[in-house]
């Protein structure tokens, strides 16, 4: 395996382990007048601001965008990626390739420690694996050219691993913690059981059946991205050109149209076979961990398909993945019959929290 990660930002660290979250409070956009339930429009007519400098939105098909954005831009996805992953590990364990509740440890022995060798692929999927927190990253506070850097997914599991020392694993089936080491670590796993890298697998099973034209996981030294898009900064300093980290976990990039297409497959079955089919809206009847932000409530909110479920204010609930790079925070969410469908992508400036707008966004476009 010769893909290799760059870091993260200080602020992005923490979605290896919570993710981009929606705030359980439900809150309008913040501006002088704003209806008490604003539509997607409404939300877009007053960007960007000082906390959002662009976004786009695609709304059951419809792209609109917002601030120097096109709604055709190419987006960095960041942890919307698991839900690729999820599936290619699903199609493997629907070829008998994979068994779901195999150990992990038993298809890289090099990447799991001992201590976790009942760790089984079901428990990667649905986050209650017990792994320990990510590794510390460097950030912009580390200097010039911070997001270029990079390190193995082996490297940074076995520095992770470290970090937790003596400490013992967490109890495995007994509560869900969002993580992205899981992803890591099935990425090297369709990679052991396949002979081929992950980035092909995902070309052969995903990408080129469903015609992602716009879809792709860059290269380790590829830190471009396509055009158009938008230009981003974090801290003054432009960062639009980024390592492809986290890779399994996190380094893919896309548009809303590809993903809008991505998610209608994999809701309407074409991806997977029934009896997998039917795990990816299967959520584990277990607590959330309690430092898990992205689940309201205490229990869990993840399900093996890697999606998120979200309740939304008319009761029912929406499912999708939210997923943050350095100056982009996206999301794709759907009601789980495909009625209406929403893919966002918002430039956050770093002054503010953006949260109170995916909310709005997510939920005027899913509740009408």
């Amino acid at each position: 395996m010769r893909i290799r990660l760059a870091v993260t930002t200080l602020a992005l660290a923490t979605a290896l382990t919570a993710g981009a979250a929606l705030p359980a409070a439900a809150a309008a956009v913040p501006a002088a007048g704003a209806p008490a339930s604003p539509t997607v429009d409404d939300v877009l007519r007053r960007l960007p601001d000082d906390v959002v400098a662009g976004a786009l939105v695609r709304q059951d098909g419809t792209g609109a965008s917002a601030g120097p954005v096109t709604a055709d831009a190419y987006v960095r996805i960041g942890s919307v990626t698991k839900l690729f992953t999820n599936t290619v590990v699903l199609q493997l364990v629907a070829e008998h390739r994979i068994g779901l509740d195999t150990p992990a440890r038993k298809y890289v022995p090099e990447v799991l420690p001992e201590a976790y060798g009942d760790v089984t692929v079901r428990r990667l999927l649905d986050h209650t694996s017990g792994l320990p927190k990510p590794a510390p990253t460097p950030g912009p506070a580390d200097g010039p050219g911070w997001q270029l850097r990079s390190v193995t997914p082996e490297d940074f599991l076995r520095d992770s691993f470290a970090a937790a020392g003596d400490v013992p694993p967490a109890p495995r089936t007994e509560e869900q913690q969002y993580n992205g080491l899981n992803s890591l670590v099935l990425g090297l796993i369709v990679e052991k059981v396949t002979g081929r890298s992950f980035s092909a697998e995902l070309d052969r099973r995903i990408i080129r059946p469903l015609h992602l034209a716009h879809t792709a996981l860059p290269a380790a030294d590829d830190p471009t991205i396509p055009s158009p898009h938008a230009q981003v900064r974090v801290d003054g300093q432009d960062v639009t050109e980024q390592s492809p980290y986290p890779w399994a976990e996190g380094g893919m990039i896309s548009t809303a149209a590809d993903l809008d297409r991505f998610v209608t497959a994999l809701f309407r079955g074409r991806l997977l076979p029934p009896a997998q089919q039917k795990l990816v809206f299967e959520v584990p009847d277990v607590p959330s961990a309690a430092d898990n932000t992205n689940c309201v409530g205490g229990t869990a909110c993840y399900s093996l398909g890697g999606l998120l479920r979200h309740q939304l204010p008319n009761g029912e609930y929406a499912w999708g993945k939210t997923g943050s790079r350095p100056g982009w925070d996206n999301g794709v969410f759907a009601t789980r019959d495909l009625r209406h469908r929403v893919v966002y992508s918002l430039n956050p400036t770093g002054a503010g929290n953006d949260l109170p707008y995916i909310r709005a966004i997510v939920d005027a476009a899913l509740t009408g």
